[in-house]
Protein backbone atom coordinates (compact mmCIF):
# COMPACT_ATOMS: atom_id res chain seq x y z
CA UNK A 1 0.00 0.00 0.00
CA UNK A 2 1.46 3.42 -0.69
CA UNK A 3 2.76 5.39 1.67
CA UNK A 4 0.85 9.21 2.72
CA UNK A 5 3.42 11.57 1.97
CA UNK A 6 1.35 14.34 2.38
CA UNK A 7 -0.08 13.43 5.19
CA UNK A 8 3.36 12.62 6.81
CA UNK A 9 4.32 16.44 6.11
CA UNK A 10 0.57 17.53 7.14
CA UNK A 11 0.10 18.71 4.24
CA UNK A 12 -3.09 18.74 1.55
CA UNK A 13 -2.32 17.06 -1.86
CA UNK A 14 -2.83 20.48 -3.38
CA UNK A 15 0.08 22.22 -1.60
CA UNK A 16 2.63 24.12 -3.26
CA UNK A 17 6.53 23.27 -3.25
CA UNK A 18 6.74 26.65 -0.69
CA UNK A 19 3.96 24.87 1.49
CA UNK A 20 5.62 21.57 1.57
CA UNK A 21 8.94 23.28 2.60
CA UNK A 22 7.93 25.37 5.58
CA UNK A 23 6.30 22.02 6.60
CA UNK A 24 9.14 19.86 6.49
CA UNK A 25 11.24 22.75 7.97
CA UNK A 26 8.73 23.21 10.90
CA UNK A 27 9.24 19.07 11.41
CA UNK A 28 12.61 19.27 11.01
CA UNK A 29 13.48 21.53 13.37
CA UNK A 30 11.53 19.48 16.14
CA UNK A 31 13.02 15.93 14.96
CA UNK A 32 16.48 16.60 14.23
CA UNK A 33 18.42 13.66 16.07
CA UNK A 34 21.11 16.62 17.40
CA UNK A 35 18.23 18.04 18.81
CA UNK A 36 15.87 15.69 19.71
CA UNK A 37 17.17 12.38 20.54
CA UNK A 38 14.59 9.96 21.34
CA UNK A 39 14.46 6.70 18.95
CA UNK A 40 10.99 7.56 18.00
CA UNK A 41 11.74 10.83 16.90
CA UNK A 42 14.29 9.70 14.79
CA UNK A 43 12.06 7.31 12.83
CA UNK A 44 9.69 10.01 12.43
CA UNK A 45 12.95 12.31 11.07
CA UNK A 46 13.78 9.45 8.83
CA UNK A 47 9.89 9.47 7.45
CA UNK A 48 9.08 13.74 6.85
CA UNK A 49 12.71 13.32 5.25
CA UNK A 50 11.82 10.99 2.83
CA UNK A 51 8.77 12.68 2.18
CA UNK A 52 10.14 15.94 1.70
CA UNK A 53 12.39 14.37 -1.05
CA UNK A 54 9.72 12.56 -2.88
CA UNK A 55 7.07 15.41 -2.96
CA UNK A 56 10.21 18.02 -3.46
CA UNK A 57 10.91 16.25 -7.03
CA UNK A 58 8.20 17.22 -9.39
CA UNK A 59 8.72 13.67 -11.29
CA UNK A 60 7.95 11.44 -8.10
CA UNK A 61 5.09 13.68 -6.86
CA UNK A 62 3.27 13.20 -9.98
CA UNK A 63 3.78 9.13 -9.40
CA UNK A 64 2.36 9.88 -5.91
CA UNK A 65 -0.67 11.40 -7.36
CA UNK A 66 -1.03 8.82 -9.45
CA UNK A 67 -1.43 6.45 -6.90
CA UNK A 68 2.31 5.16 -7.03
CA UNK A 69 5.12 4.98 -4.44
CA UNK A 70 8.13 5.95 -6.13
CA UNK A 71 10.23 4.94 -3.19
CA UNK A 72 8.82 0.92 -3.71
CA UNK A 73 8.47 -1.28 -1.16
CA UNK A 74 10.84 0.30 1.36
CA UNK A 75 10.50 -0.42 5.15
CA UNK A 76 10.03 3.73 6.69
CA UNK A 77 13.10 1.84 8.49
CA UNK A 78 15.19 1.49 4.96
CA UNK A 79 14.17 5.19 4.20
CA UNK A 80 17.15 6.58 2.76
CA UNK A 81 18.30 9.82 5.29
CA UNK A 82 19.38 12.60 2.99
CA UNK A 83 21.03 14.47 5.91
CA UNK A 84 22.48 11.49 8.00
CA UNK A 85 25.40 12.91 9.41
CA UNK A 86 24.47 16.47 9.32
CA UNK A 87 24.10 18.72 12.16
CA UNK A 88 21.13 20.89 12.68
CA UNK A 89 22.71 23.90 11.31
CA UNK A 90 23.34 22.06 7.90
CA UNK A 91 19.65 21.22 7.77
CA UNK A 92 19.03 25.48 8.98
CA UNK A 93 22.04 26.46 6.73
CA UNK A 94 20.14 24.78 3.39
CA UNK A 95 17.28 26.85 3.81
CA UNK A 96 18.63 30.66 4.89
CA UNK A 97 22.31 30.25 4.34
CA UNK A 98 25.43 29.86 7.00
CA UNK A 99 25.11 31.92 9.67
CA UNK A 100 26.68 34.94 10.15
CA UNK A 101 29.31 33.69 6.96
CA UNK A 102 26.59 33.71 3.97
CA UNK A 103 28.00 30.33 2.73
CA UNK A 104 28.47 30.20 -1.23
CA UNK A 105 28.62 26.23 -1.30
CA UNK A 106 31.46 25.95 -3.79
CA UNK A 107 34.43 28.26 -4.55
CA UNK A 108 33.75 30.92 -7.08
CA UNK A 109 35.20 31.34 -10.25
CA UNK A 110 38.26 33.55 -10.43
CA UNK A 111 37.33 34.96 -14.12
CA UNK A 112 34.80 37.67 -13.20
CA UNK A 113 32.59 40.08 -15.66
CA UNK A 114 33.72 43.55 -15.57
CA UNK A 115 32.21 46.96 -14.41
CA UNK A 116 30.96 49.21 -16.56
CA UNK A 117 32.88 52.91 -17.41
CA UNK A 118 31.56 56.39 -17.98
CA UNK A 119 32.69 59.22 -19.73
CA UNK A 120 31.05 62.69 -20.50
CA UNK A 121 31.62 64.57 -23.32
CA UNK A 122 30.73 68.01 -23.99
CA UNK A 123 28.63 68.78 -27.80
CA UNK A 124 27.73 72.08 -29.11
CA UNK A 125 23.81 72.40 -30.41
CA UNK A 126 25.31 71.64 -34.37
CA UNK A 127 27.23 68.78 -32.75
CA UNK A 128 23.88 67.19 -31.80
CA UNK A 129 22.30 68.22 -35.23
CA UNK A 130 24.54 66.56 -37.51
CA UNK A 131 25.83 63.56 -35.05
CA UNK A 132 29.79 63.41 -34.37
CA UNK A 133 32.50 61.07 -33.97
CA UNK A 134 34.52 61.76 -31.21
CA UNK A 135 38.11 60.02 -30.70
CA UNK A 136 38.21 59.19 -26.74
CA UNK A 137 40.87 58.87 -24.34
CA UNK A 138 40.14 56.22 -21.77
CA UNK A 139 42.13 54.35 -18.59
CA UNK A 140 40.35 51.30 -18.14
CA UNK A 141 41.70 48.37 -16.92
CA UNK A 142 42.46 45.69 -19.83
CA UNK A 143 44.01 42.24 -20.02
CA UNK A 144 47.15 41.73 -18.90
CA UNK A 145 49.79 41.03 -22.02
CA UNK A 146 52.49 38.80 -19.68
CA UNK A 147 50.25 36.80 -18.54
CA UNK A 148 46.95 36.59 -20.98
CA UNK A 149 44.68 37.66 -17.91
CA UNK A 150 45.37 33.45 -15.89
CA UNK A 151 47.36 35.59 -13.08
CA UNK A 152 50.17 33.44 -13.03
CA UNK A 153 53.91 33.52 -14.05
CA UNK A 154 55.01 32.25 -16.62
CA UNK A 155 55.20 28.52 -16.23
CA UNK A 156 53.27 28.33 -13.18
CA UNK A 157 49.55 27.24 -12.37
CA UNK A 158 47.12 28.51 -9.30
CA UNK A 159 47.29 25.55 -6.64
CA UNK A 160 44.36 24.08 -4.23
CA UNK A 161 43.61 26.36 -1.33
CA UNK A 162 45.26 24.28 1.72
CA UNK A 163 43.11 25.88 3.79
CA UNK A 164 39.73 25.77 2.49
CA UNK A 165 40.91 22.42 0.02
CA UNK A 166 39.67 23.79 -2.64
CA UNK A 167 35.81 24.51 -1.23
CA UNK A 168 36.11 28.55 -0.86
CA UNK A 169 35.16 28.10 2.54
CA UNK A 170 36.03 27.16 5.87
CA UNK A 171 33.70 26.09 8.24
CA UNK A 172 33.08 26.45 12.26
CA UNK A 173 31.48 23.99 14.42
CA UNK A 174 29.87 24.71 17.63
CA UNK A 175 28.09 23.94 20.27
CA UNK A 176 24.95 25.02 21.64
CA UNK A 177 21.70 24.28 23.43
CA UNK A 178 20.14 23.73 20.54
CA UNK A 179 22.54 21.27 19.54
CA UNK A 180 25.64 21.50 17.21
CA UNK A 181 25.56 24.29 14.77
CA UNK A 182 27.81 24.51 11.59
CA UNK A 183 28.22 28.32 10.45
CA UNK A 184 30.53 28.98 7.06
CA UNK A 185 32.35 31.83 6.02
CA UNK A 186 34.79 33.11 2.96
CA UNK A 187 38.11 31.36 3.20
CA UNK A 188 40.16 34.30 4.45
CA UNK A 189 43.46 33.00 2.25
CA UNK A 190 41.39 32.19 -1.04
CA UNK A 191 38.42 34.83 -0.60
CA UNK A 192 36.58 32.28 -2.11
CA UNK A 193 38.10 31.04 -5.21
CA UNK A 194 39.13 27.39 -3.95
CA UNK A 195 42.87 28.18 -5.37
CA UNK A 196 45.79 30.37 -4.93
CA UNK A 197 48.25 31.09 -7.33
CA UNK A 198 52.06 30.69 -5.73
CA UNK A 199 53.82 32.28 -8.55
CA UNK A 200 52.08 35.83 -9.27
CA UNK A 201 52.65 37.54 -12.69
CA UNK A 202 55.03 40.40 -12.26
CA UNK A 203 52.92 42.64 -14.38
CA UNK A 204 49.51 42.32 -12.90
CA UNK A 205 50.33 41.20 -9.27
CA UNK A 206 48.26 38.28 -10.08
CA UNK A 207 44.77 40.35 -11.28
CA UNK A 208 45.27 39.23 -14.83
CA UNK A 209 44.44 42.91 -15.77
CA UNK A 210 46.17 46.00 -15.96
CA UNK A 211 45.48 49.91 -15.85
CA UNK A 212 46.29 51.17 -19.22
CA UNK A 213 44.84 54.35 -21.47
CA UNK A 214 43.40 53.56 -24.80
CA UNK A 215 41.67 55.74 -27.71
CA UNK A 216 37.89 54.72 -28.70
CA UNK A 217 36.45 56.08 -31.39
CA UNK A 218 32.69 57.08 -30.08
CA UNK A 219 30.09 57.48 -33.02
CA UNK A 220 27.41 59.51 -31.29
CA UNK A 221 24.38 59.66 -33.67
CA UNK A 222 22.27 62.87 -34.48
CA UNK A 223 18.91 63.92 -32.90
CA UNK A 224 21.08 63.43 -29.09
CA UNK A 225 20.51 65.44 -26.19
CA UNK A 226 22.03 66.65 -22.59
CA UNK A 227 22.11 63.42 -20.22
CA UNK A 228 21.69 61.17 -22.98
CA UNK A 229 23.85 58.19 -23.01
CA UNK A 230 25.15 56.17 -25.95
CA UNK A 231 26.37 52.59 -25.24
CA UNK A 232 29.60 51.14 -26.47
CA UNK A 233 29.72 47.52 -25.98
CA UNK A 234 32.80 45.64 -24.41
CA UNK A 235 34.32 49.10 -24.23
CA UNK A 236 34.66 49.03 -20.15
CA UNK A 237 36.65 47.38 -17.56
CA UNK A 238 37.82 44.00 -18.43
CA UNK A 239 37.01 41.74 -15.27
CA UNK A 240 39.26 40.20 -12.35
CA UNK A 241 41.07 36.98 -14.48
CA UNK A 242 40.79 38.40 -17.64
CA UNK A 243 36.98 38.02 -17.68
CA UNK A 244 34.62 40.02 -20.01
CA UNK A 245 34.32 43.77 -20.59
CA UNK A 246 31.84 45.88 -19.00
CA UNK A 247 30.24 48.57 -21.94
CA UNK A 248 31.53 52.15 -21.51
CA UNK A 249 28.51 54.65 -21.47
CA UNK A 250 29.34 58.01 -23.53
CA UNK A 251 27.01 60.49 -21.49
CA UNK A 252 26.52 63.80 -23.34
CA UNK A 253 26.71 67.09 -21.95
CA UNK A 254 24.97 69.86 -24.29
CA UNK A 255 26.48 73.21 -24.40
CA UNK A 256 24.17 76.15 -24.41
CA UNK A 257 23.59 78.19 -27.40
CA UNK A 258 23.58 81.53 -28.04
CA UNK A 259 20.76 81.72 -30.82
CA UNK A 260 18.70 78.66 -29.85
CA UNK A 261 17.00 77.18 -26.98
CA UNK A 262 15.89 73.76 -27.28
CA UNK A 263 12.75 71.58 -26.70
CA UNK A 264 13.45 68.18 -27.30
CA UNK A 265 13.65 67.81 -31.03
CA UNK A 266 12.02 71.61 -31.33
CA UNK A 267 13.95 74.65 -30.90
CA UNK A 268 12.99 78.10 -30.04
CA UNK A 269 14.71 81.76 -31.09
CA UNK A 270 13.70 85.44 -30.73
CA UNK A 271 14.16 87.84 -33.60
CA UNK A 272 13.93 91.49 -32.76
CA UNK A 273 12.62 93.71 -35.56
CA UNK A 274 12.41 97.51 -36.04
CA UNK A 275 8.65 98.35 -35.48
CA UNK A 276 9.03 100.17 -39.30
CA UNK A 277 9.61 96.47 -40.46
CA UNK A 278 7.20 94.79 -38.29
CA UNK A 279 4.53 97.56 -39.69
CA UNK A 280 5.67 97.26 -43.43
CA UNK A 281 7.07 93.81 -43.63
CA UNK A 282 9.98 91.99 -45.14
CA UNK A 283 11.57 89.33 -46.38
CA UNK A 284 14.36 88.46 -43.42
CA UNK A 285 16.97 85.85 -44.09
CA UNK A 286 17.49 83.51 -40.77
CA UNK A 287 20.31 81.23 -39.70
CA UNK A 288 19.10 78.26 -39.20
CA UNK A 289 21.35 74.66 -38.31
CA UNK A 290 20.63 73.77 -41.33
CA UNK A 291 21.79 77.11 -43.34
CA UNK A 292 20.11 80.34 -44.20
CA UNK A 293 16.54 80.24 -45.39
CA UNK A 294 14.42 83.71 -46.30
CA UNK A 295 11.21 84.25 -43.54
CA UNK A 296 8.41 86.18 -44.50
CA UNK A 297 7.21 88.81 -41.96
CA UNK A 298 3.86 89.92 -42.66
CA UNK A 299 2.96 93.34 -42.70
CA UNK A 300 1.23 94.60 -39.57
CA UNK A 301 3.28 91.75 -37.71
CA UNK A 302 2.59 92.40 -34.25
CA UNK A 303 4.52 91.95 -31.23
CA UNK A 304 4.82 88.63 -29.47
CA UNK A 305 3.85 86.36 -32.92
CA UNK A 306 5.10 83.31 -33.20
CA UNK A 307 6.23 82.13 -36.54
CA UNK A 308 6.59 78.49 -37.25
CA UNK A 309 9.41 77.07 -39.52
CA UNK A 310 8.55 73.22 -40.13
CA UNK A 311 11.51 70.45 -40.17
CA UNK A 312 13.75 73.16 -39.04
CA UNK A 313 14.61 71.58 -35.76
CA UNK A 314 16.94 69.11 -34.82
CA UNK A 315 16.39 64.84 -36.07
CA UNK A 316 14.11 63.14 -33.35
CA UNK A 317 15.78 60.23 -32.12
CA UNK A 318 13.72 57.05 -31.38
CA UNK A 319 14.56 54.87 -28.24
CA UNK A 320 15.76 52.12 -30.92
CA UNK A 321 18.32 54.74 -31.80
CA UNK A 322 16.75 55.22 -35.61
CA UNK A 323 15.46 58.80 -36.16
CA UNK A 324 11.97 59.49 -37.00
CA UNK A 325 11.57 63.31 -38.92
CA UNK A 326 12.73 66.36 -37.31
CA UNK A 327 11.54 68.64 -35.12
CA UNK A 328 10.31 72.59 -35.71
CA UNK A 329 11.57 76.15 -35.36
CA UNK A 330 9.59 78.52 -33.52
CA UNK A 331 10.98 82.19 -34.25
CA UNK A 332 9.36 84.75 -31.62
CA UNK A 333 9.29 88.21 -33.01
CA UNK A 334 10.19 90.90 -30.50
CA UNK A 335 9.35 94.92 -31.82
CA UNK A 336 11.67 97.15 -31.07
CA UNK A 337 10.26 100.72 -30.64
CA UNK A 338 13.20 103.57 -30.60
CA UNK A 339 14.30 105.30 -27.65
CA UNK A 340 16.54 108.02 -28.99
CA UNK A 341 14.79 109.82 -32.40
CA UNK A 342 15.84 113.02 -33.60
CA UNK A 343 14.11 116.13 -34.42
CA UNK A 344 13.42 114.95 -38.25
CA UNK A 345 12.80 111.18 -36.94
CA UNK A 346 10.45 112.81 -34.70
CA UNK A 347 8.65 115.24 -37.43
CA UNK A 348 7.92 112.12 -39.32
CA UNK A 349 6.12 109.89 -36.89
CA UNK A 350 3.93 113.25 -35.56
CA UNK A 351 2.45 113.10 -38.84
CA UNK A 352 2.40 109.58 -38.96
CA UNK A 353 0.32 109.69 -36.02
CA UNK A 354 -1.61 112.51 -37.48
CA UNK A 355 -2.48 111.21 -40.52
CA UNK A 356 -3.45 107.28 -38.57
CA UNK A 357 -6.05 109.58 -36.29
CA UNK A 358 -3.46 109.01 -33.29
CA UNK A 359 -2.87 112.55 -31.81
CA UNK A 360 -5.45 112.40 -29.35
CA UNK A 361 -4.19 110.03 -26.32
CA UNK A 362 -7.06 109.11 -25.13
CA UNK A 363 -7.02 105.53 -24.31
CA UNK A 364 -10.68 104.64 -24.61
CA UNK A 365 -10.47 104.88 -28.18
CA UNK A 366 -8.45 103.23 -30.73
CA UNK A 367 -8.60 104.73 -34.52
CA UNK A 368 -10.92 107.42 -33.37
CA UNK A 369 -13.43 104.42 -32.08
CA UNK A 370 -14.15 103.80 -28.86
CA UNK A 371 -13.57 100.12 -27.10
CA UNK A 372 -9.68 100.88 -26.77
CA UNK A 373 -6.82 99.00 -23.92
CA UNK A 374 -8.25 99.93 -20.82
CA UNK A 375 -12.14 98.95 -22.05
CA UNK A 376 -10.66 95.85 -23.07
CA UNK A 377 -9.37 95.34 -19.67
CA UNK A 378 -12.29 95.82 -17.77
CA UNK A 379 -14.35 93.60 -20.20
CA UNK A 380 -12.08 91.02 -19.64
CA UNK A 381 -12.34 91.64 -15.71
CA UNK A 382 -15.97 90.82 -15.98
Amino acid sequence: MARDYYGTLGVRPDASSDEIKRAYRKLARELHPDINPDAEAQQRFREVTAAYEVLSDPQKRKIVDMGGDPLGNGAAGGMRDPFAGFGFGDIMDAFFGAAGGGSTRGARSRVQPGADALIRIELSLEECNTGVTRELNVETAVVCDSCQGSGCAKGSIPETCDTCAGRGEVQTVQRSFLGQVVTARTCPVCRGLGEVIPDPCRQCGGEGRVRARRTIAAKIPPGVADGMRVRLAGQGEVGPGGGPAGDLYVEVVEAPHPTFERNGADLHCTLRVPMTTAALGAVIPLETLDGRVDMELEPGTQPATELLLPGHGLPKLRSSGRLDGRGDLYVHIEVEVPTKLDARQTELLRELSGLRGEEDHNLATVNGRPGGLFSRLRSRGR
